[in-house]
């Protein structure tokens, strides 16, 4: 039974980490300066999950890796602005609100998923003590 509870938090952590690069991703929709000041705009990370097997033959998830956005940045017409090239232009970040938010809401659904899926391995645990005693 512990075997599922290590499945249940390997995708509690996992899902943490996407929110985390969410979170991030939000926070810096305006970000078109890099930290030396620099004009370079925040470039969308997302992560990326692989399945894990354990020594007793158990299932999970682990973050792969986190990986940057390649598409292209979203171009705005503002000369005033001090990231602004020669011709007027300013990179802003690759973010989609509308998609980070979408996002958010389906790893919380996962997360609250795993949640049940913990609360329902201890109820069934529970169950078969009440049995066996």
């Amino acid at each position: 039974m512990f075997g599922q509870f290590d499945i249940s938090a390997s995708a509690l952590t996992a899902q943490r980490t996407r929110l985390d690069t969410i979170s991030s991703n939000i926070a810096n929709i305006h970000s078109t300066m890099g930290p030396n000041g620099e004009p370079s705009p925040y470039r969308r990370l997302f992560a990326t999950f692989v399945a894990e097997r354990t020594e007793n033959g158990g299932a999970g998830v682990r973050v792969k890796s986190i990986a940057q956005d390649p598409s292209d940045f979203k171009l705005k017409f503002e000369p005033n602005h001090p990231a602004a090239d020669a011709s007027g232009w300013v990179k802003y970040p690759n973010v989609d609100l509308s998609t980070e938010y979408v996002n958010a809401l389906e790893t919380t659904r996962a997360y609250e998923a795993n949640i049940t899926a913990i609360e329902t391995t201890k109820s069934m645990m529970n169950a078969t003590l009440r049995l066996l005693a």
